[in-house]
């Protein structure tokens, strides 16, 4: 069975998915929503890696491992849905200055903040 060591970390971890679903549920953007599931899916295997050895269930390490890689894709299909190329100016920061340097750019908030809205959902 599991030590004590091994118990108060269970705890933390389940603390841990109980803030990542609360912050899942309020938002407020697409991107805390993707990080919190991030924050899911790195607990989910953390605590398939704790729970594999005391239960005498070595699988389950390829099931944290699957996990792992699934999250990956996750993250790679967010951001290949939400960012676009098209809104990056010419020195690749995201405004554009052109050949100024960046101290000198003139900044407004339009310019600092890029809109993490789904392609199709965009006016």
């Amino acid at each position: 069975m599991l030590n004590h060591a091994q118990e108060t970390l269970a705890l933390l971890l389940l603390v841990s998915l109980a803030l990542g679903l609360s912050r899942i549920w309020r938002g407020p953007g697409f991107a805390d929503r993707m990080l919190a599931a991030q924050l899911l899916g790195t607990t989910g295997v953390a605590i398939l890696l704790l729970l594999a050895t005391p239960l005498g269930l070595p699988a389950l390490r390829d099931v944290a491992l699957v996990l792992a890689l699934l999250a990956l894709l996750a993250v790679l299909a967010f951001v290949a849905r939400v960012w676009d190329p098209d809104e990056i100016g010419d020195d690749g920061d995201g405004r554009d200055g052109g050949d100024a340097p960046p101290s000198q750019t003139p900044q407004t908030s339009a310019q600092t903040e890029v809109p993490l809205t789904p392609r199709g959902d965009r006016s």
